[in-house]
């Protein structure tokens, strides 16, 4: 089998003897140690793809570093931020107001993209959308100004969202089209370190029907849905679960408990994520992160349903050589 078919495997809940991961890291971690890593974990014909352009400085790290999942971009939409308009402080004259849409990526060279990465390396292709609804939202109003809107203007609030949702819907048509993505995710932080960032009924009312009808849209096309939440979101996992969604990311083990998460919901979801940005990563030696990384595939694992990864992205405030323990023991695993 190859990447793709264990990641597969791993998301129906099946074990393989592999534990499949997937490492990302923010902007500025990629620029301080993606060079390093590329010679660390060093590939031959990922260094020739990457030096004829097919692929992108991103894709070629974790290529190198065998990451069973490579993100490949979509066409997407949004805001004109340089032109956002000078106050929201009245959602009556708010929506008149609207700063323009703007949509950006060539889909025709990214789906070739895919397909190249996925039929030469075997592995999963994942197209990543972050900001996709609830954060667009406040993104635009400001999240003082949003929450304040659900909570005393919440027609205003469901209109803005249904906009979003409404372009959403329009591009998503095109990105599920293509053939070569397996999964998408969609990201919105509803969750702070010790609850949702609203109420779960203000989430039911007016967050939970716009990603069902994206999710649906998702799986209409034979593609995995995966969902990018922040925090703590204890009080709507069973919604998730309902709502089909197959992977969760990030998995904050300070925000929810990890076997609880397993025994509660882990013959549902698939969690990708789980090693401690917050501990253990920055602040642990090698040897500890080795250690808890290895705790952590050992209890998340079973029976499948689980993708190694840190609970965030990995940011320079991880040492180089933490980073490289979470590799190798992902990949010992895997």
């Amino acid at each position: 089998m190859n990447k793709r078919e264990y990641m597969q495997q791993a998301i129906r809940h099946q074990e393989s003897g592999k534990v499949p991961y997937c490492i990302h890291l923010t902007g500025e971690g990629m620029e301080a140690y993606g060079d390093q890593l590329m010679q660390d974990y060093y590939n031959a014909d990922v260094q020739e793809d990457y030096r004829k352009g097919l692929i992108t400085k991103d894709q070629a790290v974790y290529l190198s570093m065998g990451n069973y999942m490579i993100p490949v971009p979509t066409a997407w939409w949004g805001w004109d931020y340089d032109h956002m308009p000078a106050s929201y402080a009245d959602p009556d004259e708010a929506p008149a107001e609207m700063p323009p849409i703007v949509k950006t990526g060539d889909q025709a060279k990214f789906t070739e993209q895919a397909r190249y990465i996925r039929e030469k390396y075997g592995v999963y292709i994942g197209c990543l959308i972050f900001g996709s609804h609830w954060e667009k939202a406040y993104f635009t109003r400001g999240i003082e100004n949003f929450l304040a809107d659900i909570a005393g203007f919440p027609e205003f609030a469901q209109q803005l969202l249904d906009f979003i949702i409404a372009h959403n819907m329009e591009m998503l048509k095109d990105t599920v089209a293509c053939p070569y993505y397996d999964g998408i995710l969609l990201g919105s932080d509803w969750g702070t370190q010790n609850d949702l960032i609203m109420s779960p009924k203000a989430w039911h009312a007016m967050i939970q029907n716009g990603e069902k009808v994206q999710y649906d849209l998702i799986h209409s096309a034979g593609k995995d849905v995966m969902v990018h939440s922040c925090g703590c979101i204890l009080r709507i996992m069973q919604d998730l679960v309902d709502l089909g969604v197959d992977i969760l990311n990030p998995v904050q083990p300070e925000c929810m408990d990890l076997k609880f998460l397993k025994d509660t919901y882990g013959q549902h979801l698939t969690f990708w994520g789980g090693i401690s940005t917050q501990g253990v990563l920055p602040f642990g030696t090698p040897a500890e992160v080795a250690a808890e990384t290895q705790r952590v595939i050992d209890l998340m694992s079973k029976n499948g349903g689980y993708i190694t990864c840190s609970s965030q992205e990995i940011q320079t405030d991880v040492p180089y050589e933490n980073l490289k323990a979470l590799i190798d023991t992902a990949r010992a695993n895997g």
